[in-house]
């Protein structure tokens, strides 16, 4: 049996959430339904919400990989990676 459901959103919000399902190919209709359907799948958010603190560490976390793919070593075995943690690399 199927309900209707009624939200308030500010209305620049719905345009931008409107034109980010239409991209993928979805009417905003689906989009809810699918963001519904994983929390009740999953008991949960379907994503991590973000704040001003987590989105600062991602930066820093983003920072950090680049520097580790730019300069760090990489191993083809963690057998080599001991040796060089024993060696003192």
């Amino acid at each position: 049996m199927n309900t209707t459901m009624q939200i308030r959103i500010d209305s620049l919000m719905k345009n931008k959430a409107q034109k980010a399902f239409k991209s993928m190919g979805i009417d905003m209709s689906s989009g809810v339904k699918m963001f519904l359907n994983q929390v009740a799948i999953n008991q949960c958010m379907p994503f991590v919400p973000s704040t001003k603190k987590t989105i600062a560490i991602r930066k820093k976390w983003d920072k950090e990989f680049d520097w580790v793919m730019k300069h760090g070593k990489g191993y083809m075995s963690t057998k080599e990676m001991f040796d060089d943690i024993e060696a003192g690399k």
